[in-house]
């Protein structure tokens, strides 16, 4: 059976006829098999949804206990029509995963959704599955996306504290995932004073901790006198008047995308903080090369940039022009 007789692109996302299943489609589906949490993968409306029991949870939490008919648990090697299909830690958010499609007769398919190689406090690490046709993002897609260490920009949120004691740090980081990895990142360089988090946070830290994650002493972003000096909250608070009620904070906002000034600019951005939950050019390059794979699949991002890489360095590649997939939307 051919590649793309197994997986192939369509408007509704990623089809696998021999398992009848669509993997993180964009619009609901009788099944789908889904990467992780975040709204751009993982939406409500599919008939049967199989994923990690931590996505399901998180989807339960932000479209309520009815997003789907059925849900299942991805657990072990499952059998679904002519193929089997497995999860493994991607690396990117709690509950995050690459799927593996093994049909009965063809290549092995590892799709990795969102995924990144850099330790992260709040979920497994990526997992390498040895595959033939390996499915990769290329967000950061460009040689020129090299985002430094977290710690050391963690380093820089502090010397930015002690700098300016009196201002209140205002981080804008999204409410899945990236929030929780900066507070715990925050924990790890010696932050133990309670943090405050906006009310968009609360519900999904909450289930973090209960998941074990430890995320310290948290409280509600109500003032500007918060103990620590540092509020997290989700980028769109930062256009609202809730924004207002703190005297002249520091602006930060911490997304691989601050290793661009102009954006840093456009959103007003004192305290750009590089901190990324995707791969960067040497992790995307470096994990192809590792997984050696007989052909890579580019999909939503910077594919061009990728594909002359994988043509230079003797990989077969294609682009899969799949739409509707973005930065976590808020």
């Amino acid at each position: 059976m051919r590649a793309d007789q197994i997986l192939h692109p369509t408007d509704h996302g990623l089809y696998c006829p021999p398992g009848d299943f669509h993997i993180d489609p964009i619009r609901p589906v009788p099944r789908a098999l889904i990467t992780h949490g975040h709204g751009d993968h993982a939406r409500a409306g599919h008939g049967a949804v199989l994923a990690t029991r931590e996505t399901l949870d998180i989807m339960a939490i932000r479209y309520g206990e009815d997003f789907t008919a059925f849900r299942q648990v991805a657990d072990g090697c499952i059998r679904i029509g002519d193929t089997q299909v497995s999860f493994h830690p991607a690396g990117h958010i709690l509950g995050s995963a690459q799927i593996l499609v093994q049909p009965d007769h063809g290549p092995r398919i590892v799709v990795s959704g969102d995924y990144c190689r850099r330790a992260n406090p709040v979920c497994a690490p990526f997992q390498p599955v040895p595959c033939d046709i390996f499915v990769t993002e290329a967000t950061f897609g460009l040689p020129v996306f090299r985002h430094p260490d977290p710690v050391d920009e963690m380093a820089r949120l502090l010397a930015s504290m002690a700098e300016f004691p009196d201002r209140p740090h205002l981080i804008g980081a999204y409410a899945l995932g990236k929030a929780q990895r900066l507070i715990a990142l925050a924990r790890q360089a010696g932050i133990d004073a309670p943090i405050a988090i906006h009310g968009a946070l609360q519900r999904l830290s909450d289930y973090h901790i209960g998941q074990g994650v430890d995320l310290g002493p948290l409280v509600p972003a109500t003032a500007d006198d918060v103990p620590s000096g540092l509020v997290i909250a989700p980028p769109s608070a930062f256009a609202s008047p809730w924004v207002q009620r703190f005297r002249d904070p520091v602006i930060g906002f911490a997304s691989g995308w601050m290793q661009v000034r102009a954006r840093a600019r456009q959103r007003g951005v004192e305290l750009p903080l590089i901190v990324s939950d995707h791969v960067d050019w040497p992790q995307v390059t470096d994990t192809i090369r590792e997984l050696s794979p007989e052909q890579v699949w580019i999909t939503h991002g910077t594919e061009d940039g990728l594909m002359r890489w994988c043509e230079l360095n003797g990989f077969a590649a294609r682009p899969l022009r799949l739409v509707g997939y973005e930065d976590e939307p808020e």
